[in-house]
């Protein structure tokens, strides 16, 4: 017997967010819960992105899973507090963006960093003997200065980089790549900015791309529920939230007794995270 009635998934809209540095743990999030969209076969989905950005390749796989995506419902991307580099990528992916008139956006393009620690290492006396297959295999070394080839080779890898976040911007908001070179400089923007520019389509809050998205499959915007897809947490921290701020202890001797936990979590996810992409190319504002 066939149920005459379509499940719960199909009259509701899916919602992902994505916040915070885009990487290894982002993409694997995403992933899984468009591989769990698709399945129940939502038919819109709301793209919440608060995000810096992040690395290349994870901000390209959630990107090239979106657009495979949209053959089989309507996305809508909201842009919240900010959404630039990495995070304007993957807004690319939607069929439509909102953004706050606010919104901090843009910084369209590519950075790579490394430490140079020479002059540091020459003062504690430590230098390093390196045997290498070829002249550019420790490329970025943090104990010395860059050659004058080895700046021309990174150049063209950032050069490469560029071009491909470039030509997807423009195939994704029907602009000129030339139009998008003339703002995709690294500078930062606002949502309404953005709208002046082709970058986003409209301006409004969350709610409002939310009943747009509704709209745009022909759902009752008041009624239609939209279904979050969080991240799993582990089975104990679900039977037992617990106090999300918990206060450091001797929290009360420090100058910020408010300092919690949370806090001290994010900053060192951010260390971690500089740590490891160190000489990776990244689509990242860095302010």
């Amino acid at each position: 017997m066939v149920w005459p009635f379509p499940p719960r998934f199909r009259k509701s809209i899916a919602r992902i967010e994505v916040t915070g540095v885009i990487a290894a743990a982002t993409r694997k999030r995403v992933l899984e819960a468009l591989k769990e969209i698709e399945e129940k076969r939502f038919p819109a989905l709301l793209l919440r992105i608060d995000s810096p950005g992040g690395t290349v390749g994870d901000s390209q796989e959630i990107y090239t899973a979106l657009q495979r995506l949209k053959d089989k419902l309507k996305i809508v991307a909201s842009f919240g507090n900010i959404s630039a580099s990495g995070g304007v990528y993957i807004g690319m992916g939607a069929d439509h963006i909102m953004a706050n008139p606010g919104t901090i956006t843009g910084s369209i393009g590519v950075i790579l960093r490394g430490n140079n620690l020479e002059r540091l290492l020459d003062r504690v006396g430590v230098s390093f003997k390196v045997i290498k297959s070829g002249p550019y295999k420790d490329i970025l070394a943090f104990d010395r200065e860059l050659t004058d080839p080895e700046k021309g080779i990174l150049q063209e890898l950032i050069d490469v980089s560029y071009g491909q976040f470039v030509k997807t911007v423009a195939e994704a908001r029907r602009l000129s790549e030339d139009t998008v070179r003339s703002f995709a400089d690294g500078r930062i923007f606002t949502g309404e900015q953005a709208l002046q520019l082709g970058v986003v389509d409209r301006l409004g809050s969350e709610d409002e791309a939310r009943r747009w998205a509704a709209e745009l499959v022909g759902l009752d915007p008041e009624k239609a529920e939209c279904i979050t897809f969080d991240e799993k947490k582990p089975l104990l921290k679900r039977l037992v939230p617990g106090n999300s701020r918990l206060i450091l202890p001797g929290a009360s001797s420090l100058p910020y007794p408010q300092l919690a936990m949370p806090a001290l979590g994010a900053t060192l996810e951010w260390l971690e995270f500089e740590r490891s992409t160190s000489g990776i190319p990244l689509w990242l504002y860095r302010p």
